[in-house]
């Protein structure tokens, strides 16, 4: 009826690598593909799609820092310190040199992912909470260094005013033009992603994360992959620091402190460590949370407080329930939203029968 499974029928590698084997499943992709690319861009205001922007953007984040956390297990609270990296030199080079977007993103995500192998390297000597401290003390590092070095940063409150991207002459400076200008990247890095946990680097990193020891008992190289896990995460944050960067026309160091780096780990605990789609929830979920509470507060706020008290309460409600949640995701549910998913995914599987 719907070529839902039925029992185990490939016959070759290719059908066993297949990202979507079953036909509903490259359906549901195609009818996906069709909502983003046609629906959602021509039938929502353009307010809208800025927020549907902010979320393409983390998720490119989110995907970086799940496969550093998720899938090698290699905890960072760095993660807003790399994607600055990206963002300042890209920066740099797009104002100082006058380099197109397509060379200064590679670019600013080349130079994120040296940066971050580099802070990888104290991992393969330690782990946990001291590889945590570790690249906390490289996102404030780093932090230091960009607001002090005026080479860096261009002097005065650490800001590089950067122009809108230009394609064949064409500036994109309209919501909807940045909306398919991000969808982009937001497939490339999803594909990218898919694929590099399947492949044999991907399975490396699972190795990694599950026993160290054993995995390298049986051949792999311990430091390498660590190294490599710390270097695609970072490039991610990097092109996620690019992305941001361009969209809002502005690179300053206090669009990703330390409190960005945080945001990206609730993304992730929330979604779901060591998975692709847990990143999709968790990025789109942490960046509509705000929007969600300052909506409700606005509705309902004013029947209690003050509209000043409600400026107030806003900010601080956000973190009390970014607390509350990663607590409540931790205990009840440590896979995420993601593990929500698979479980309704999983009824309709076997439905109407109850196994």
């Amino acid at each position: 009826m719907i070529h839902r499974e039925c029992g185990v029928l490939k016959t070759t590698y290719e059908a066993d690598m297949a990202l979507y084997p079953l036909p509903i499943a490259r359906w549901t992709v195609a009818a996906i593909a069709v909502f983003m690319f046609v629906v959602l861009p021509l039938g929502v205001h353009e307010y809208y799609l800025s927020i549907v922007n902010l979320v393409s953007i983390s998720i490119v984040g989110a995907l970086g820092l799940n496969i550093l956390v998720g899938y090698t297990g290699q905890i960072s609270i760095g993660h807003g310190a790399f994607m600055s990296v990206g963002a300042y030199t890209a920066a740099n080079f797009a104002v100082r040199l006058g380099f197109p977007f397509w060379l200064s993103l590679p670019l600013g995500g080349l130079m994120a992912a040296g940066v971050g192998a580099v802070v990888g390297i104290p991992s393969l000597r330690i782990k946990g909470l001291y590889l945590a401290i570790a690249t906390l003390a490289g996102q404030l590092l780093i932090e230091w260094t960009i607001n002090h070095v005026t080479f860096i940063s261009g002097g005065v409150q650490a800001s590089i005013q950067v122009p809108r991207p230009e394609l064949f002459g064409y500036q994109i400076a309209t919501q909807r033009q940045m909306y398919f200008f991000l969808l982009i990247f937001v497939v490339l890095a999803l594909v990218a992603t898919l694929n590099l946990v399947r492949s044999r680097i991907g399975r490396a990193f699972i190795a990694v994360r599950d026993h160290d020891i054993a995995a390298e008992i049986i051949g792999v190289n311990i430091f390498r992959y660590k190294l490599l896990a710390f270097a695609i995460s970072s490039f991610y944050a990097g092109v996620t620091g690019v992305l941001y960067t361009y969209y809002q026309g502005i690179a300053n160091y206090e669009q990703f402190q330390i409190v960005t780096s945080i945001d990206y780990l609730a993304m992730i605990i929330i979604g779901g460590l060591g998975s692709v789609l847990g990143s999709v929830f968790g990025a789109a979920f942490v960046t509509l949370l705000p929007i969600a509470i300052r909506y409700a507060m606005e509705a309902s706020g004013g029947l209690l407080f003050s509209e000043a008290a409600v400026r107030n309460l806003i900010p601080n409600l956000r973190l009390i329930l970014f607390g509350a949640l990663i607590i409540f995701f931790l205990v009840v549910e440590p896979e995420g939203l993601n593990r929500l998913w698979r479980n309704i995914r999983n009824y309709f599987r076997v439905w109407p029968f109850a196994y």
